[in-house]
C-alpha cells in the first residue's frame, strides 16, 4: 500500500502539477509500479522526481522526464512505436498502455533480459524485444508511428529517420555545446523533415554505428 501512496504523489506532484493532465498517461503512470522495474533495493527512491542506476551503466530516467515524453506523443492507442534503449522497461510498460504495438531495442542483454521478465508479469503482451545496436533501428517492421529514443546522440541516426513514418514522429535527446537538448523530429506526409527543440535534459549517451559513441 505505501507503494501505491508513493506513486499517486509522484503522479500529483511530477506530473499534474507540472502541467501534464492527460488522463490516459496520468491513469498509465498511476498504475504502473515504477519501483518493480528497479533493483529492490532503490525500491524506496522509485517514485522521487530524479532518474537512478539499473546497471550496465544505464539510469531510469526522472518521472516528469519520462510524463514529458509521452505527452509530446498524444498517443491514441492505434499507434505502432520504436522505442530505442528500453533499459529498465518503465517506459516501455507505460507504452503498451498507451498505443498499439511496441517494437523496444536494448543493446545490453542483460537488461532487455531482466526487462523482458518484468514486462510479461505486467501483462504487457503488445511489446516485441530485440537485443541489438538501436542505432540502426527495426528495418523490418517499419515504418513507426513514433520513435522514442532514450539515449542522447549528436545528430539523428540516419536509419532511424527512414523508418519514420509519413506524419510520424520522433523524439530523441541530442548532444549539444552546452549540453543536452531534447527535440523533436516530425515528418510529414511528403518526406520532409522539421526539428523543434523541447527541454534541456539528461541522458546516457546512445552507444552504436550511429550514436555518439
Amino acid at each position: 500500500m505505501r507503494y501505491t501512496g508513493w506513486r499517486r504523489k509522484m503522479v500529483e506532484e511530477h506530473v499534474i502539477a507540472r502541467g501534464i493532465n492527460d488522463p490516459r498517461i496520468i491513469a498509465a503512470m498511476s498504475e504502473v509500479p515504477r519501483h518493480y522495474f528497479l533493483d529492490s533495493a532503490l525500491a524506496e527512491q522509485a517514485y522521487g522526481n530524479h532518474s537512478l542506476p539499473i546497471g550496465a551503466g544505464q539510469t531510469m530516467t526522472q518521472p516528469y522526464v519520462v510524463a514529458y515524453l509521452l505527452n509530446q506523443l498524444k498517443l491514441k492507442g492505434h499507434e505502432k512505436i520504436l522505442e530505442i534503449g528500453m533499459g529498465s522497461g518503465y517506459l516501455t510498460a507505460l507504452l503498451s498502455r498507451l498505443a498499439d504495438r511496441i517494437f523496444a531495442i536494448e543493446k545490453h542483454r542483460s537488461l532487455a533480459i531482466m526487462a523482458r521478465k518484468r514486462l510479461e508479469h505486467q501483462d504487457c503482451n503488445n511489446v516485441v524485444i530485440k537485443i541489438f545496436d538501436g542505432s540502426y533501428g527495426w528495418n523490418d517492421e517499419a515504418p513507426f508511428d513514433a520513435i522514442v529514443i532514450s539515449a542522447a546522440a549528436i545528430s539523428p541516426p540516419e536509419p532511424l529517420l527512414s523508418q519514420l513514418a509519413p506524419g510520424g514522429m520522433m523524439l530523441l535527446p541530442l548532444v549539444e555545446a552546452e549540453g543536452q537538448q531534447l527535440y523533436k523530429i516530425t515528418c510529414d506526409i511528403e518526406g520532409n523533415y522539421s526539428r523543434q527543440p523541447l527541454i534541456p535534459c539528461n541522458f546516457v549517451k546512445l552507444v552504436g554505428k550511429y550514436g555518439s559513441t
